[in-house]
């Protein structure tokens, strides 16, 4: 478990919340999704959710930003409310940064252009401004050599790493992770676990969908196991790795030890409403 320091948990704590669902549903026609999910992450805190695929693990990380509109329910992110009807949507989104499975970065632009790009159209940044932050974050990620490089030069966990610094370039306050590493060649992998390692020691607000279960076990503060679209467990990596209290987390985490059953898994996949 990792060893920073974020403020109390937001069910027992007197710090506000930076991410907060409660009462969240979400369907897709007739399949119910999300059955009810009640989760708070604090400031400061990594959160690996994990599950089965088909649980709902991706739907409730689009629900947080809104890229899915939830069928009942709220969500709040630094106190404001996203599903408020009357609320700047595009304004809390700015304050949010997701990394996906897949990179879509811009092809015909170099990497500082990808950069640059959402920084001046959505912030308003000065091309100057824009340049100087994007290399400040390619420095972090380590590929400050790669400014003017194109996408198509560079390997899958580079194109993550610049997706990454793309975020970064926004200034988000709370980072969202869909997968980040399941695209990518397994040599790859490492380098962008790095990363997040890297944002979670600075204090990053973090919540991670993954089957990395060594990432989730040395840098999550608390691991959620969700399954059938409902949350089984929340707890420390601990508790919910080490010495799961249900038969169904036991369960996944014996089949994904597995290659063999994880293939199975995967291929079974439930792609009705996306959801992972």
């Amino acid at each position: 478990m990792s060893t920073r320091t974020t403020g109390t948990t937001g069910t027992t704590g007197t710090t506000r919340p930076e991410i907060q669902v409660r009462g969240l549903h979400k369907s897709f026609g007739d399949n119910e999704v999300l059955r009810g999910i009640d989760l708070e992450i604090d400031q400061g805190e990594v959160v690996c959710v994990i599950g089965p695929s088909g649980s709902g693990k991706s739907t409730l990380l689009r629900c947080v930003n809104l890229l899915e509109e939830p069928t009942k329910g709220q969500v709040f992110v630094g106190g404001t409310e996203l599903t408020d009807p009357d609320v700047d949507i595009d304004a809390v989104r700015r304050r949010i940064g997701m990394v996906f499975q897949q990179f879509n970065l811009f092809p015909h632009l170099t990497v500082t252009e990808n950069l640059t790009l959402p920084q001046r159209r959505v912030l308003g940044r000065d091309k100057a401004k824009a340049a100087a932050v994007a290399a400040e974050n390619l420095e972090r990620v380590g590929l400050a050599e790669k400014a003017d490089a194109y996408p198509s030069s560079l390997s899958g966990g580079q194109q993550q790493r610049v997706a990454i610094a793309r975020s970064l370039s926004m200034g988000p306050e709370v980072m969202l992770f869909d997968e980040p590493t399941s695209a990518l060649d397994p040599e790859l992998v490492g380098d962008v676990l790095a990363v997040m390692r890297m944002l979670a020691q600075e204090g990053m607000t973090m919540m991670v969908v993954t089957h990395e279960m060594t990432f989730a076990r040395e840098v999550a503060d608390r691991v959620v196991f969700m399954d059938d679209g409902v949350i089984v467990e929340d707890g420390t990596p601990a508790q919910v790795i080490g010495n799961p209290a249900h038969e169904r987390t036991r369960h996944f985490l014996s089949r994904l030890l597995d290659p063999a059953m994880a293939d199975v898994e995967e291929e079974t996949s439930d792609q009705v409403g996306g959801e992972d």
